[in-house]
């Protein structure tokens, strides 16, 4: 690293299931500057210092959940955790707890999916509308009965 970069430790579980009996720690140093996130660190590694990691992303920013990690233990997710959080400590990368490990940081989640669509956790409308009849809409009072439910990510 260029002196005067300032640099943080990644600390990733890796896994290869093809190959590795265990997962095994493998540590990064990168670059980071205050607005880096957790996710673009990893992109760092992936793209400048290890091309085999493996881990998922999509939308970055905090939507869609694909780059949901544990972070020092707890789940976070990746695009919204920024690095200064941890400087000047180590950052400890994992996979989702609880999940099945397909290789380093991605997991397996078939199972997780086919027990959310059981449940149907969307909502189900008494009546079907059709596009030309508009959206349904709402009171705030409807709302509130399950927000605490929508805002999961």
């Amino acid at each position: 690293m260029d002196e005067g970069v300032r640099t943080i430790m990644l600390d990733v579980l890796r896994y290869h299931p093809e190959q590795d009996r265990e997962p095994f720690v493998q540590s990064y140093e990168v670059p980071f500057t205050e607005e880096m996130s957790v996710l673009q660190g990893l992109q760092h590694v992936k793209d400048q210092l290890d091309g085999t990691l493996s881990f998922r992303w999509s939308c970055r920013m905090a939507i869609c959940g694909s780059c949901g990690v544990m972070l020092q233990g707890k789940p976070r997710l990746a695009c919204e955790t920024f690095l200064r959080e941890f400087y000047p400590g180590r950052v400890s990368v994992e996979a989702l707890a609880h999940l099945p490990i397909e290789r380093d940081l991605v997991v397996g989640a078939d199972d997780f999916i086919t027990k959310l669509e059981s449940i149907r956790p969307y909502i189900i409308p008494a009546e079907p509308r059709t596009l030309d009849q508009g959206e349904y809409l709402q009171t705030p009072l409807q709302r509130a009965r399950y927000e605490q439910f929508s805002s999961c990510i």
